[in-house]
């Protein structure tokens, strides 16, 4: 009988430690895969950060930074005529609300994402920085100032200027730092899943460790969207003083939609997962528990006794 016992104990032992692991790599892979999968994929990136065009944070920093270099390069051009200064910036301001601006934000998204991702899959090294070519924005918004008769909106100039958008030396970093992002994105939901399945079936008290493997993946769910939030607060602190923080906000919020929603997702399964185990417990318990013993009837006197 002891032997037995401590056979069981040890299985759980085993069972736990395997739901443990695994509940453990299971928000780690679905950070992963959201880095490998979401960032890294140019059509789900584009598509996250078209919304925010039409966002009026990010429309006031772009109006801001396009209006200042426009106005910083016309004012060398026109002798320091400082009027120039409030027009150009309020046709700017009226540029991001049309949908010109919607094509131009989703064109030059589009562009510098092509550009870092095909530095990061490029194996060919590379001594300089990533670099992009925003020309063709910059005509569209000339075009649409020239059509609001703005006032030296053709002497923007429109050269193919190669805008960098990687430092040189950050472009081993990033270029490893992707790779080991796409490995662990295939092996960590694959190896938790595996580590899950061998605890639980290894486990003696199955029921019991799959219980503890759902309340496992409902806390990583909330420790990943925990980590959402911290990173969100971390990364805006971080800015130089100089970045438009609410755009920047946007910014975040919108990349990162996918991964609160997977984190939340994480929660409601494990939580489901353990109430259903904890609700066919119980069930399980009240249908072995004995029923209790009926009382005592009372025998009948013989006929003979009676007067």
């Amino acid at each position: 009988m002891g032997s037995w016992s401590g056979t069981r104990r040890v299985r759980d032992v085993i069972g736990a430690v395997c739901v443990a692991v695994a509940c453990l790599l299971v928000p780690l892979g679905v950070l992963a895969g959201w880095a490998a999968y979401g960032l890294a994929d140019t059509g789900r990136y584009v598509r996250a950060v078209t919304p925010l065009a039409d966002d009026p944070a990010v429309r006031e920093a772009v109006a801001d930074a396009v209006g200042d270099e426009v106005v910083r390069e016309l004012e060398t051009r026109t002798a320091g005529d400082a009027a120039v200064g409030p027009f150009v910036r309020d046709a700017i301001e009226s540029f991001t609300r049309t949908d010109a601006f919607r094509t131009a934000w989703e064109a030059g998204n589009r562009a510098v994402h092509d550009a870092v991702l095909h530095a990061l899959r490029d194996d060919t090294p590379s001594g300089g920085p990533v670099t992009v070519d925003l020309a063709p924005v910059t005509a569209q918004v000339r075009q649409r100032l020239e059509a609001d008769h703005m006032p030296y909106a053709h002497r923007i100039p429109v050269a193919h200027t190669e805008v960098p958008v990687v430092r040189a030396e950050d472009v081993a970093g990033l270029r490893q730092g992707y790779r080991l992002l796409g490995a662990a994105a295939l092996w960590l939901p694959l190896t938790a899943a595996a580590l899950a399945v061998t605890g639980v079936a290894v486990a003696a008290s199955r029921r019991r460790t799959l219980t503890a493997a759902g309340l496992g993946t409902a806390l990583g769910g909330a420790l990943l969207a925990l980590a959402v939030a911290a990173g969100r607060r971390l990364t805006l602190a971080d800015l130089p003083d100089d970045v438009h923080r609410p755009a920047a906000g946007a910014v975040y919020d919108a990349l990162t939609a996918a991964l609160r929603t997977a984190s939340w997702l994480l929660l409601a399964v494990g939580a489901a997962v353990a109430l259903a185990c904890w609700l066919t417990s119980s069930r399980a318990l009240r249908l072995r528990r004995p029923a209790p013993p009926a009382p005592p009837t009372a025998t009948p006197a013989p006929a003979g006794a009676r007067t």
